[in-house]
């Protein structure tokens, strides 16, 4: 049981969610999980995200805190007293920002339009979403990880791309992000996914390819 003063409203398959147990549990913090059913949105969601109704909530002594981004920021503030995710120096943390923006504004949407947009514009999305992919890899400037020799705020906002991508490759059958174009950001993902805390809050591997490739099937019907 996690510490009933903090709990996370939450959703198996969201990359978004999984954001947040990622930090929580770099951070050393208990907490109870609550899973939420998005088609049939609890009462505790909409009490304590009345404006965007969605996952994830972290709620602390009652008071609730939404939206991925924000909720990285405030485990960061809150628990000063273990390693900082977000970096120390106010530049390397404002750049920070801005790369989670890329990744959220940029990079993910182009992702989702070259699989599931208007068929006659899934070929222009894709290359846009390489071009994008292209100028993140560039950010990892040799390192590791984006945050340097281990883990920090953008490789968790980039865990989409770590882990989502390639179920959602294999489910639809096509690729974007290949290791022969992107070798940096292989290489970065394989270590991302192989890090301990990582990988005990990604979910099982089997049912998320199953899950795209319903939401696959179901944007192909929608199509015809």
């Amino acid at each position: 049981m996690g510490d009933p003063e903090m709990k996370l409203l939450g959703l198996w398959c969201s990359p978004y969610s999984k954001r947040v147990e990622i930090a929580l549990c770099l951070k050393g913090l208990a907490y109870d999980y609550i899973e939420e059913d998005v088609q049939n949105k609890s009462p505790e969601l909409l009490k304590y995200n009345p404006v965007h109704k969605k996952v994830p909530v972290l709620v602390r002594d009652g008071k609730p805190v939404a939206e991925s981004l924000v909720i990285l920021e405030y485990i960061d503030e809150m628990c000063k007293d273990k390693p900082s995710i977000l970096p120390e120096h106010p530049y390397e943390r404002a750049m920070a920002r801005f790369w989670a923006r890329f990744i959220d504004e940029k990079c993910l949407p182009s992702i989702w339009r070259a699989f599931w947009g208007p068929e006659n514009e899934q070929e222009s999305a894709g290359e846009e979403a390489r071009n994008n992919l292209k100028i993140l890899e560039k950010e990892l400037k040799g390192n590791k990880f984006f945050g340097g020799t281990s883990i920090g705020y953008l490789d968790i906002v980039a865990n989409f791309i770590a882990y989502w991508l390639d179920a959602i490759q294999k489910a639809a059958g096509k690729e974007i992000l290949t290791k022969e174009l992107f070798p940096l950001l292989s290489k970065w993902k394989d270590d991302f996914v192989a890090c301990k805390v990582v990988k005990q809050n990604l979910p099982p591997w089997e049912r998320l390819v199953a899950y795209y490739q319903i939401r696959n099937e179901a944007a192909k019907a929608a199509r015809r």
